[in-house]
């Protein structure tokens, strides 16, 4: 199931793009979609703290209070995943949406044919993260562990250290070959980058790139080797600049 989340503080508006969802929803029979839909950023947090998350967030941008770009931000903070879409009048907000790391930015009145595109964009996306996992040895047997889990990996010892984003860690067993061997399934991937010679992380859990460390989510700070620092912030700002809803057009 898909929880998606609709946020705008205009009633005509909010009716105007909750009827198209509906409408989207009820065109791709394949998909189950729960929508919920809030008249202000602060019910849509309420909710998400309750719910533990929506995976998709259409949102205004201009409302009272909490605006659209502030709500992403805290939606991210409380539990990172999920694509977010904004919906706007003004495209002077175009760069700001990325401090959310929005997935696409539409302006309004919303077109159906592009906003379905968009919607169907997001939802491939998350389908394949979803999808994508690593096999980690552990002491306790086999572990499948999604890509979109790890906020990083780190060599501890002679093991595998498993970031994830929930704050908790997994260890593999010890390993014989050298860390960049090791984590080759997630750099396969173009969500991970390599930052040294015994850290490899998620780009979507990287809030900001700092001299000698990567600022992840929930504050932890990565070592970041000299010789990758210029590497490592132009993957960073092409991960987030060529955003997945590039091709939804």
């Amino acid at each position: 199931m898909i929880k998606l989340a609709l946020c705008d503080d205009e009633v005509e508006q909010r009716e105007a793009i909750g009827n198209l969802l509906m409408e989207y929803a009820a065109s791709r029979p394949s998909l189950v979609i729960k929508t919920s839909i809030f008249s202000s950023a602060q019910e849509l947090l309420a909710a998400a703290e309750e719910c533990g998350g929506f995976d998709l967030c259409v949102l205004d941008i201009v409302m009272p209070g909490l605006n659209g770009i502030d709500l992403g931000v805290r939606l991210r903070e409380l539990y990172s995943g999920g694509a977010i879409i904004y919906l706007t009048i003004s495209p002077e907000y175009a760069v700001d949406s990325y401090a959310a790391r929005a997935f696409y930015y539409l302006m309004k009145p919303a077109e159906p044919g592009k906003l379905f595109r968009v919607l169907d964009s997001a939802v491939a996306a998350l389908e394949k993260q979803k999808a994508a996992c690593v096999a980690v040895r552990t002491r306790d047997g086999l572990e499948r562990v999604r890509l979109d889990e790890i906020a990083y990996a780190e060599l501890a010892g002679r093991t595998v250290r498993y970031h994830l984003a929930d704050g908790s860690s997994l260890d593999s067993v010890t390993v014989r070959s050298p860390f960049q061997e090791e984590a080759a399934p997630l750099l396969a991937d173009r969500r991970f980058c390599l930052c040294g010679a015994s850290f490899a992380v998620n780009l979507f859990y990287v809030t900001a790139v700092e001299r000698g460390f990567l600022r992840m989510d929930g504050g932890a700070r990565v070592p970041l080797a000299r010789g990758l620092a210029a590497q490592a912030k132009r993957r960073w700002s092409d991960y987030w600049l060529n955003t997945p809803g590039g091709d939804a057009l």
